[in-house]
């Protein structure tokens, strides 16, 4: 269920993301890069119709995806991920996740859900820079099949081992895509090596 993008390019940005001197707005252009790269490797296996193209020549055949594809950010973060994704796919439509983590007992907060209609039959790709406990990734998705959805993935930057767990326990359908998968969690739920709060770096709220 889970796919490492081992490409060395993927692999210096996220270098540059982790280093705790990259300035915000240089880690949200990193992040828009590295997203828009990975489209391919997350929808190498999408379902295509053929349809007949008319080229200023003559008549073809092309294809076409055959389901509309939903983005889902899971609030605050996962927006730094979105325009890297409709730079490629630019009639995705976009649902939210609003969640946050409650840092006494680590548990996810769910408090905002907007999604576009009839997602049950479309693709749906939930969108974080990162995997920590793997609480909002999977209340999320709880959510998600709640609603119907079939074809569900997951992309992040940065994975923990104890994140991959608990999502190969409860959803092991869903195929997760990481840039890297790190050493393990601190005793405050952070990822270690990881980059930090990735909703922090990516909209300078720290000091």
């Amino acid at each position: 269920m889970l796919k490492i993008l081992d490409h060395p390019v993927l692999k210096a940005k996220l270098s540059e993301i982790r280093n705790k001197n990259t300035p915000f707005y240089t880690v949200r252009r990193l992040l828009k890069e590295i997203t828009a790269m990975s489209v391919f490797a997350i929808l190498e296996d999408v379902e295509v119709i053929k349809i007949n193209v008319k080229t200023p020549l003559e008549k073809t055949t092309g294809v076409k995806v055959k389901k509309d594809i939903v983005l889902v950010p899971i609030l605050r973060a996962g927006l730094g991920m979105v325009d890297g994704f409709l730079n490629v796919i630019g009639d995705a439509k976009i649902g939210f996740m609003g969640l946050y983590r409650n840092e006494e007992t680590l548990e996810p907060v769910d408090y905002y859900r907007n999604l576009p209609l009839f997602i049950a039959k479309k693709t749906v790709i939930l969108l974080d820079p990162m995997l920590a406990t793997g609480g909002s990734a999977k209340s999320s998705c709880d959510y998600l099949k709640s609603q119907g959805v079939k074809d569900l993935r997951y992309f992040c930057l940065v994975a923990a081992p104890e994140g991959i767990k608990l999502m190969e326990k409860h959803h092991p359908d869903v195929k997760i895509f990481a840039v890297a998968l790190d050493r393990k969690l601190n005793d405050k739920g952070y990822i270690l090596p990881g980059l930090g709060d990735a909703g922090d770096r990516l909209y300078g709220t720290y000091e």
